[in-house]
């Protein structure tokens, strides 16, 4: 079968490629600190032009990219927004994050878009869950709510949903943390069987981010034996070190073919604002580094409660 006949085969299955990811959370929790440390977090900056920017202690200024839906500039503010000082994760900013990500994926063709669509699906899981916990809550608890939609990219994310996440102490969905609380003392996470939780799903989009960071962290090394690697290249080699021991024989053949359709590198360089690698590499560099603590605090909650295996 040739690469067209892969790659129409490819699209059948590809809606199933994250299917395997999974979620494992964290139980008691301190509300109030949580919650005090929030407002001490960077806040997304919605840059309005090129002459505003976001910079770091590495002197690289991201700044707004024009002509296109993905900014590594919003993303890398959802990142940062995204640790609570308590060793938590907050959601708002944490699904925000994977709205930018979802964009970056949409911009690399349609074939590797498919797997977007399965991710914003499990954001929109997430969403749904806390939006059904505010309409049996209280009218603080719908605050939270609010917070959490506002990120999603048909409302648009912003500073007022930001601090709409943080108006109601307790809630169900403020965090990593409270929302394994609410749904191990509910009984809706099971260790022996599928469930339809938000622990489940959040760890599928967890599994999903090592893959993307590892991805990225490879684009932006430099050259090997005097020459820079195909992304496609490492892009299916950072799958093949993640995602790849989550999912079935048929699914990661799917996935790979995928990864055929994958742009030259010189696209990923206009994506991210850049003109060479060098400055792709500061950039891009910055953006891992935000991914891994962010991923690194998953991991050690999820770890802590058993639920790195989740069926």
């Amino acid at each position: 079968m040739g690469i067209k006949g892969k790659a129409a085969l490819a699209i059948v299955v590809l809606l199933l490629f994250l299917g395997s990811m999974w979620l494992q959370g964290s139980l008691d929790y301190h509300w109030d600190t949580c919650l005090k440390g929030y407002n001490q977090i960077n806040r997304p900056q919605h840059l309005s032009n090129g002459s505003e920017a976001d910079s770091d202690e590495d002197g690289a200024i991201l700044g707004v990219c024009p002509g296109q839906k993905f900014q590594v500039s919003e993303l890398l503010s959802h990142l940062l927004a995204t640790p609570a000082p308590t060793n938590d994760v907050l959601l708002q900013p944490y699904l925000a994050s994977w709205d930018e990500l979802i964009k970056f994926l949409e911009a690399l063709g349609p074939m590797v878009g498919l797997i977007s669509q399965e991710i914003e699906t499990k954001t929109s899981i997430i969403r749904d869950l806390a939006l059904r916990e505010a309409a049996s809550s209280d009218e603080g608890e719908v605050g939270l709510a609010l917070g959490l939609v506002s990120g999603t990219r048909a409302h648009g994310g912003g500073q007022e949903g930001m601090e709409a996440s943080v108006a109601a102490p307790g809630s169900a969905y403020l965090s990593l943390r409270s929302m394994i609380h609410t749904e191990l003392s509910r009984g809706l996470v099971d260790f022996q069987q599928t469930t339809n939780s938000g622990c489940r799903t959040l760890l599928r989009l967890h599994r999903a981010l090592l893959w993307l960071q590892v991805f990225l962290e490879k684009l932006g090394e430099g050259p090997v034996g005097g020459r820079l690697r195909s992304p496609s290249d490492l892009c299916r080699e950072a799958y093949q070190h993640t995602l790849a021991h989550h999912h079935s024989w048929f699914v990661r053949r799917a996935a790979e073919i995928a990864f055929i359709a994958m742009p030259e590198r010189g696209f990923f360089y206009r994506l991210v604002c850049v003109t060479n690698q060098e400055e792709a590499s500061v950039v891009l560099n910055r953006v891992v580094r935000a991914i891994g603590e962010v991923y690194d605090r998953t991991q050690g909650v999820l770890e802590e409660h058993g639920m790195l295996d989740l069926p």
